[in-house]
């Protein structure tokens, strides 16, 4: 990875230079930039936290583009962070690469604990379709979980952890679901359930 400063806008003869001068390897940067680093206050991890950090926009010769740099250094180590979006502040930088998580666990959640990945269709508007559904069940289970007084038990302890999982929510549903009770939810038994049922599902989401 080779870091170079924007080029110069100083007009000279000759081809204009593509990149500007060296600022040396990512170490030598990163040990430069730690006096100029500021305490920011970003929202990480569900918790307000104050982070040591700098931010600058450098050339990468590897993508050939400007690229936006922030460094957050820690106290054994540090970390870079880099971004095409030149205007995004390093606070965002750091606040959109945390939220990387909770995607990746709404990508676990639709794929192993809904099922997307086990669709056998070839259509492509089954497909499409079998998707929208999935991720309708994973609002439904999350407005449910918002909607419950108790939070669930956690199948899985973990020893201070508080907070309950996904799959908590959707057992807690499935128990419901298999009750007696579940039947008082239609107004008039002796109509189609089916249309009911998805009209019930579509109005817990809207």
């Amino acid at each position: 990875m080779t870091i170079v400063a924007p080029p110069a806008s100083i007009r000279q003869r000759g081809r204009p230079r593509k990149y500007g001068t060296r600022l040396g390897s990512a170490s030598e940067l990163a040990a430069s930039r730690k006096t100029q680093a500021k305490m920011h206050s970003v929202f990480l991890y569900g918790k307000q936290r104050e982070v040591l950090a700098y931010g600058e926009v450098v050339m990468l010769k590897n993508l050939r583009c400007p690229v936006r740099l922030v460094w957050v250094f820690r106290k054994t180590r540090r970390v870079a962070f880099f971004s095409t979006g030149l205007t995004l502040s390093a606070q965002q930088v750091i606040e959109y690469y945390g939220a990387r998580w909770k995607i990746e666990s709404g990508f676990k959640e639709i794929r192993q604990e809904i099922g997307s990945a086990k669709s056998q269709t070839r259509n492509a508007h089954a497909v499409i379709n079998h998707l929208n559904f999935c991720m309708m069940a994973t609002t439904i289970t999350w407005i449910y979980a918002d909607r419950i007084k108790a939070d669930p038990q956690r199948r899985h302890v973990v020893k201070g952890r508080t907070s309950f999982a996904f799959s908590d929510v959707r057992r807690l549903i499935a128990d419901a679901a298999l009750s007696e009770d579940f039947l008082r939810l239609w107004p008039d038994r002796e109509k189609c359930r089916q249309n009911t049922f998805v009209s019930l599902l579509l109005h817990m989401v809207a």
